[in-house]
């Protein structure tokens, strides 16, 4: 799966000179195997992916949400296209990851 979500994040017009891509791999990698991370984000998510990572819960925090800034401002239709759902806004953290893995669990392309 990793590589699909190489592939897509790419697509999406997010490479990996972001320290926010890796945030989102971890994220993404985390959330499919424990899916319940996804309802404590802040508390265990984003902790879990700092210790990984070697660095604090508040810059992955920043770091996924700058990530997310740069894909909505290059491709906001493909972030659409992949939730399913018309929206003027950008998703939020949890959010996003939460549509990369729904889609990258479920997707048949």
């Amino acid at each position: 799966m990793n590589e699909k979500l190489i592939r897509l994040l790419y697509r999406l017009g997010l490479s990996s000179n972001y320290t926010g891509y890796y945030c989102i791999l971890a994220a993404v990698e985390i959330a499919t195997c424990e899916p319940q991370s996804l309802t404590m984000v802040t508390k265990w998510l984003y902790p879990k992916i700092a210790e990984q990572l070697g660095t604090n819960w508040r810059a992955v925090e920043r770091n996924i949400r700058s990530a997310i800034d740069v894909i909505w401002k290059r491709n906001p239709l493909g972030v659409q296209q992949l939730s399913n759902c018309q929206t003027d806004t950008k998703p939020a953290a949890a959010q996003f990851i939460s549509i990369l893995v729904f889609y990258l669990q479920f997707d048949e392309s």
